[in-house]
């Protein structure tokens, strides 16, 4: 009861901004926020659209497995914020886009503008579900079981209550509900770890201390090179993430683009980049302590990185804990959730469909899209197996790598290309790193991490190379 109260007052909180957020609002403000947004705001709540309930989850227990390293990657995530602020940004604006993938329409072509559009649909969708799911797990295992209520009700209710407050306003009431997800996602951070250190007897300067002195804070990684977690691998391969996932996800730049400016889009491009560094650095600081705990208390932590934070919040006894736990996965999953199905329903209504007036078809779409949404958590829950969310993902990963190819093809050259041809060149290249993978894998035992999507955007590059039209760009 705690929990379910909880969550209704977080709900009821949204909907009281929702409400405020969409008087008169039209297609214009659903797409696009009207072009006013405050750029401080659109950046502090960027933060919580990025963070997900996986990530709420998962990212302090990464200290079990490879201690601080996942810093390196924030790092190179700066790299690639500055990258998206300054190259690709300008771009955006000057053609005063609603969606990003009408660049590729007016420099490649329309099949080019569809096959961008695609993958995009389907990665975000399944990526989408997958985050969402955590969420939806852990109320049906704190409330909707000991209810009777069945795990496809539980989801569907969470998705009608993102529907419900964000279906008028759209992007304009994401901006300042993402703000209020993402003060509610900091603040059971910052909570969680003061109460682990009240346990422990710490003041915070002794945590800090404890922190330093542990080894698995250990960040930077550069003697060993066969490693994933090695600096310059991961340096290198969070420039590239956020290149991909932010500044071509059309559910990223969306809010980026409700902006007044481009000057303005880029302070918040810049800031909201830093600002991921210090919030990761408490993720992973949370789970150092919380390792430290179990093992004062007698306890091992010889665990999947993952049961880490909720073998705490069972063990803890404790109502606030619980509360801060609850909040936390609830703000982060449905800052994400809701801004992917604003990006998904208006993706699907400029690129594919081309009908950015109709406000018909934006509101059927988006209930669409929920459906959608639905179906495919469900479908994650029937297969019931946690390595299928680790292939979702990988699968997730491989979708992005032509997009990156088909934008670094029109932001780099000045070739056209023989438009009908690229989906096929799109299709292949994800293929043709699968099998490079599996074969990598039986000859040198070497399997591709992150460096995988950069293989994958130069293989499409490659292939579009080949297509070359008749005419260049002048």
């Amino acid at each position: 009861m705690v929990v379910l109260l909880t969550i209704l007052l977080y709900f009821a909180a949204l909907f009281a901004l929702s409400r405020w957020t969409t008087r008169r609002a039209t297609n214009e403000t659903f797409f696009r926020g009207e072009r006013r947004s405050p750029w401080r705001m659109v950046a502090f709540g960027m933060v919580g659209a990025s963070i997900s309930g996986v990530t709420f989850v998962s990212v302090p227990g990464m200290v079990l497995t490879q201690n601080m390293a996942y810093l390196q990657l924030c790092l190179g995530f700066i790299l690639g914020y500055i990258a998206v602020a300054f190259v690709l940004l300008p771009v955006y604006y000057k053609l005063n886009l609603t969606s990003i993938y009408t660049y590729l329409g007016e420099r490649l072509g329309p099949r080019s503008y569809l096959t961008g559009a695609g993958f995009f649909l389907l990665s975000k969708m399944i990526g989408t579900a997958v985050k969402f799911y955590v969420a939806c797990l852990i109320v049906q295992q704190f409330v909707m079981n000991s209810l009777g209520v069945p795990f496809v009700v539980t989801v569907s209710v969470m998705v009608l209550l993102i529907w419900l407050y964000s279906h008028r306003g759209g992007v304009r009431t994401l901006v300042f509900t993402d703000s209020l997800q993402t003060l509610v996602l900091t603040l059971a951070l910052v909570l969680t770890l003061i109460i682990v250190m009240q346990r422990m007897g710490f003041s915070l300067g002794d945590a800090i201390s404890a922190i330093v002195a542990d080894e698995r804070s250990r960040i930077f990684v550069f003697d060993d090179w066969v490693s994933r977690q090695n600096f310059w691998k991961q340096l290198l391969s969070g420039a590239f993430i956020v290149v991909v996932m932010t500044g071509l996800d059309q559910d990223m730049m969306q809010k980026n683009l409700t902006c007044r400016t481009l000057r303005e889009a880029q302070k918040n491009m810049c800031s909201y980049g830093v600002a991921f560094v210090p919030v990761n650095l408490l993720f992973l600081s949370l789970g150092v302590l919380l390792a430290q705990y179990f093992q004062t208390s007698g306890v091992g932590v010889d665990m999947k990185g993952d049961e880490l934070l909720p073998l705490f919040v069972q063990t803890a006894d404790s109502t606030p804990v619980l509360v801060l736990f609850t909040l936390g996965i609830v703000a982060a999953s449905f800052s994400s959730a809701d801004s992917a199905l604003t990006a998904l329903t208006t993706s699907y209504c400029v690129d594919i469909r081309q009908q950015s007036k109709d406000e018909r078809l934006r509101r059927r779409v988006h209930i669409i899209m929920c459906v959608l949404l639905v179906a495919c958590i469900l479908a994650i829950r029937a297969a019931g197996s946690s390595t299928l969310i680790d292939a979702i993902y990988t699968i997730v990963s491989y979708t992005y790598g032509p997009l990156l190819g088909l934008f670094a093809f029109g932001l780099f050259t000045r070739q056209k290309v023989r438009d009908g041809f690229v989906p096929f060149v799109c299709i292949a290249s994800p293929l043709l790193c699968f099998l490079l993978d599996q074969l990598f894998a039986s000859l040198f035992n070497y399997r591709f991490g992150y460096e995988l999507l950069l293989l994958n955007g130069f293989l499409t590059f490659v292939g579009l190379s080949f297509l070359r039209g008749k005419d260049i760009i002048r």
